[in-house]
């Protein structure tokens, strides 16, 4: 039996599906019991439990060959990250009692970083998965492709806003559905201890790559406008963030190259298949 958080988002979907495919069996474990509806119907046992509510994680954890663990998203963290102290701590406690066989956590690339900036938080989690007893894998995705979600409706008028700059600088980004391939597929590999997986797409993009790709999905030109990073804290603040600089810090790593892939001895390093052209016809369709 394999549990699955976040399975009602892209990459958690994906891991279950692809277990499900090999004919697995998948726990779904999901914050509302009716969100587990669709997850039922295609097999799977269903458990509801809050990454914060340590008894229910905790069950949902139990007699799991492998657990899939992604902690939610907070673009906009209060300073020391406390919603990740907190999560982390409920996980902490959840795994000792439920001693699942292992774990796979999405975490990210550039989680190994120490100079401040949002991708600390999976640094946090990192930290804590190391002082368990159970094997665990921290799997480092690249930027997400479909982060490009966000801007289809820029795309469709001509001009595309980028905080990713120069606009011509490559980093390493990775499809969701590469992510979730991978993560089914770690969780019937077996190992001790800790490990280290670093995962990105078939080649490096831009933001002009970006653009080239919806150009070609959409069949007319579209352009990249820089955004002045003068302007990002002001700006960030007027969409109602009110802790921009983490997140800010990070373009800034990207961007700087500060934020990659660790590398080094023991660390692995696999590829993905589904190109940004691919993913960005997926969206504008």
């Amino acid at each position: 039996m394999y549990a699955i958080t976040g399975i009602t988002g892209k990459v958690g979907g994906v891991v279950a599906r692809s277990l499900l495919a090999a004919g697995l069996p998948v726990r779904a474990i999901v914050r509302d019991a009716a969100k587990g509806d669709e997850w039922a119907k295609l097999g799977c046992e269903i458990a509801v439990a809050e990454i914060g509510d340590t008894d229910a994680l905790a069950a949902a954890f139990r007699g799991a060959d492998g657990v899939f663990l992604m902690t939610p998203s907070n673009f906009d963290p209060e300073p020391g990250f406390p919603q990740t102290q907190r999560n982390c701590i409920s996980v902490k406690r959840a795994v000792e009692a439920a001693q699942p066989g292992k774990i796979v956590f999405l975490s990210t690339v550039g989680a190994h970083v120490t100079e401040p900036n949002l991708l600390n938080n999976s640094q946090m989690t990192e930290t804590m998965l190391r002082t368990l007893a159970v094997p665990v894998c921290m799997l480092r995705a690249a930027w997400f492709m479909e982060n490009a979600t966000w801007d289809v409706d820029a795309a469709r008028a001509g001009t595309i806003p980028s905080f990713l700059q120069p606009l011509d600088h490559r980093i390493p980004m990775i499809a969701t559905a590469d992510i979730g391939r991978t993560a089914a597929d770690l969780l019937r590999e077996s190992w001790t201890g800790q490990r280290i997986v670093e995962l990105e797409g078939p080649r490096r993009y831009s933001a002009n790559d970006i653009a080239k790709g919806f150009s070609s999905a959409l069949g007319k030109p579209v352009q990249m406008e820089p955004v002045p990073r003068d302007t990002w804290e002001a700006l960030f603040r007027s969409q109602g963030m009110r802790h921009p600089l983490p997140r800010i810090r990070m373009v800034d790593g990207f961007n700087e190259g500060w934020i990659d892939f660790e590398g080094g001895p023991g660390i692995e390093h696999r590829t993905g298949t589904v190109s940004l052209d691919a993913v960005l016809k997926e969206l504008v369709s």
